[in-house]
């Protein structure tokens, strides 16, 4: 046990500057100290763990950390560094970084103290002592826990008898809360939001006893104490385990972050849902399957959420290829014309001096990126949902959706197929020696046959004909069709500037260039016109009605002007976080107007991405621009209103109290 975090692997002197610079740092230490076998391999498990939530905490902690069949011994990296490095924490970079390495199969014993010590890192003491240490050895050591800490305990003991006196005193029974914590590795997140509960509720009078469904093990909380709670809080991002335990009882149910975070926040919360008498939507159903904590019971809302990010995932990692792409297959028709696309291959055919072999040159490669476009989608969907082992599946999946001819929708479901095969191959239990090679060779070998099979024989011909039914629909859009679509993407795109909504419209356009029409590319003119309206418009209003905005809006307002003209439909992120009831209407209407008129025009775009600078490939350029200049116009227009009425209000009503002079009057009507 001595043995989980020596001096070798302690770096009080980090010089990485960002989070993958870190983790691979730290991993160097633990494969030089014989603890990880594959480094690669092992930061590909980190860098997963990490996509599925940010592992920064508040108080300046960043706890990368992740199962891998490339770790043979449980182990901690600690560093610490004096820049900060952003693990994605509200409260900005982390110093203290804890790279945490534990097997597939890591026994409990070690994963008890790994337990232990995410609890410590609740301690403010504790995190001190870290900051201030010059040895590496002793660092290790206070890590390890070898430092006695008894000088918390009478202080702990001093808070409970002071609860049991009060309690004693007032003659009434101190507001019990039962809570379940949890986090997908089970390793950190677990027990960290578990003792931040627990601390908030000694601070606060409350009696918190929680249960951490962990890999530390799962020790239900006593039935008795349950029913003797008088509210629940679920801090967790899997699903909790026999949930109709619970039943009839005030619940919160928020993410693990929350709990670790804003801990007495979520004991108000549990405090007023009691006095209001609201109690736990849950029933017997919720029951079915969550024994084994495999997440069958699922509600309705989480497996939404985990579905959005499965999708998103996939998104992501096809969004460059698209962008390299995209913009290559458009410079090549700038420079050769449309018909380039089918020049002869230039391997065979180049001539250094000719235009039209660059062009054809830029064609075919930009050609190549784009043939990865629906594989990568469907292997990172996959990805997304069961890990490495679902990228061969995924990639099959979707290369058999290019096959068939069932497209980007394909590519959807061969992705979610392939993830939800390996998922199921992962909850069979094989003996221990086979574990090794599950990963590597018999999951992708069987799930890849069967989602071959699915996609060939079963789903591919109906998606490639529901595919084909949605290009004749987009190719025949016209008149009122093609508006009313041009609306709907201008919504989607302002509504939550580059949150899901914004994604799955983004999603749809690009999807049509992996085999462009006419209909498809008017969609993508579309959607790249309408995104570029909320910056636009934030940064026009900033600077015609300079009052309106703080100081700081103001500077952000400079800085949009460039965002937008990029398509970076976030730069307006700032402005609607301030004040989204004004904002966010303001920029969605102005957003529609630009989708219509881009639509109505019959404006064209081959490119993904550009904002401004593609201009010269758009189809009808200057009535884009036009719808464009229209949409940012209508937004600005509106929030220029809107926030003018808020001003004006608290104005008329000092008016109305004042005494009626004149100079009262003239102050307001400045």
């Amino acid at each position: 046990m001595s043995e989980l975090i020596t001096a070798e692997l302690v770096d009080l002197d980090l010089s990485a500057t960002t989070k993958d610079a870190a983790a691979r740092s730290l991993a160097e230490r633990m494969v030089a100290a014989h603890r990880v076998t594959d480094l690669d391999g092992f930061l590909a498990d980190v860098a997963a763990r990490e996509a599925q939530m940010p592992t920064g905490l508040d108080g300046g902690i960043g706890i990368p950390h992740c199962r891998s069949e490339h770790v043979n011994a449980p182990t901690l990296a600690f560093g610490r560094s004096a820049a900060g490095i952003d693990f994605g924490a509200a409260d900005g970079p982390a110093d203290l970084i804890f790279l945490i390495a534990a097997p597939a199969g890591a026994d409990d014993d070690h994963l008890t103290i790994l337990s232990g010590l995410a609890r410590r890192l609740m301690d403010p003491e504790f995190t001190a002592a870290l900051r201030a240490g010059t040895d590496p050895a002793a660092v290790a050591a206070l890590i390890r826990g070898e430092e006695p800490a008894e000088e918390h305990a009478p202080e702990e003991e001093r808070a409970e008898d002071t609860e049991s006196e009060t309690a004693e005193a007032t003659g009434s029974a101190p507001f019990r809360i039962v809570a379940v914590t949890s986090c997908p590795t089970g390793i950190a997140h677990t027990y960290m939001a578990a003792e931040s509960l627990a601390a908030a509720g000694r601070a606060e009078g409350v009696e918190v006893t929680v249960e951490t469904q962990g890999s530390a093990g799962f020790k239900k909380l006593d039935a008795g104490v349950i029913a003797a709670a008088d509210a629940v809080i679920w801090a967790h991002d899997v699903e909790v385990r026999e949930k109709a335990r619970f039943r009839g009882k005030p619940l919160v149910d928020v993410g693990v972050k929350a709990g670790i975070n804003r801990p007495a926040e979520l004991i108000a919360e549990a405090r007023r849902k009691a006095e209001r008498g609201e109690v736990a939507a849950v029933s017997e159903a919720d029951d079915r399957g969550s024994g084994d904590g495999d997440g069958s019971g699922a509600d309705h809302a989480h497996f939404g959420v985990r579905l959005r990010t499965y999708l998103m995932s996939g998104v992501s990692y096809m969004v460059p290829f698209v962008a390299a792409g995209g913009l290559l297959i458009a410079l090549s028709f700038a420079i050769g014309g449309y018909e380039i696309a089918s020049a002869k291959s230039v391997a065979d055919h180049f001539v250094w001096g000719e235009a039209d072999s660059w062009a054809a040159l830029l064609n075919q490669i930009g050609s190549a990126a784009f043939a990865f476009l629906v594989p990568v989608l469907a292997g990172y969907i996959a990805y997304g949902m069961a890990d490495r082992p679902a990228l061969v599946p995924g990639f099959v999946g979707g290369s058999i959706a290019l096959t068939v001819n069932a497209g980007f929708l394909g590519g959807l479901v061969a992705g979610l197929l392939a993830g939800a095969v390996v998922m199921a191959i992962q909850r069979v239990p094989v003996h221990a020696t086979l574990r090794g090679i599950m990963p590597v060779l018999v999951i992708p070998l069987i799930a890849s046959a069967v989602v071959g099979f699915l996609m060939f024989i079963v789903v591919g011909k109906p998606i490639a004909s529901l595919q084909n039914a949605l290009t004749d629909w987009l190719n025949g859009l016209s008149g009122s069709n093609a508006v009313i679509l041009g609306v709907v993407l201008g919504l989607m795109m302002c509504f939550d500037m580059g949150g899901p909504l914004n994604k799955v419209a983004y999603a749809f356009a690009v999807g049509g260039l992996a085999d462009p029409t006419d209909g498809s590319l008017k969609v993508m003119a579309a959607v790249m016109a309408a995104g570029m309206v909320p910056p636009l418009a934030m940064a026009l209003a900033t600077t015609v009605r300079k009052k309106l905005f703080t100081k700081t809006e103001r500077e952000n307002g400079r800085a949009a002007w460039v965002l937008g003209a990029s398509f970076i439909t976030e730069g307006a992120i700032p402005f609607a976080a301030a004040d989204p009831l004004r904002v966010i209407p303001s920029v969605m209407a102005g957003g529609a107007v630009t989708g219509a008129l881009s639509m109505a025009f019959g404006a064209t775009l081959r490119a993904p991405h550009g904002g401004v600078f593609v201009v010269p490939l758009i189809g009808e350029p200057f009535l884009y621009l036009l719808a464009i200049a229209a949409g940012t116009l209508v937004a600005t227009a509106l929030v220029v209103l809107l926030k003018g009425a808020r001003r004006a209000a608290p104005d008329a009503a000092g008016e109305a109290g004042a005494t009626g002079s004149d100079d009262s009057r003239v102050t307001v009507a400045a």
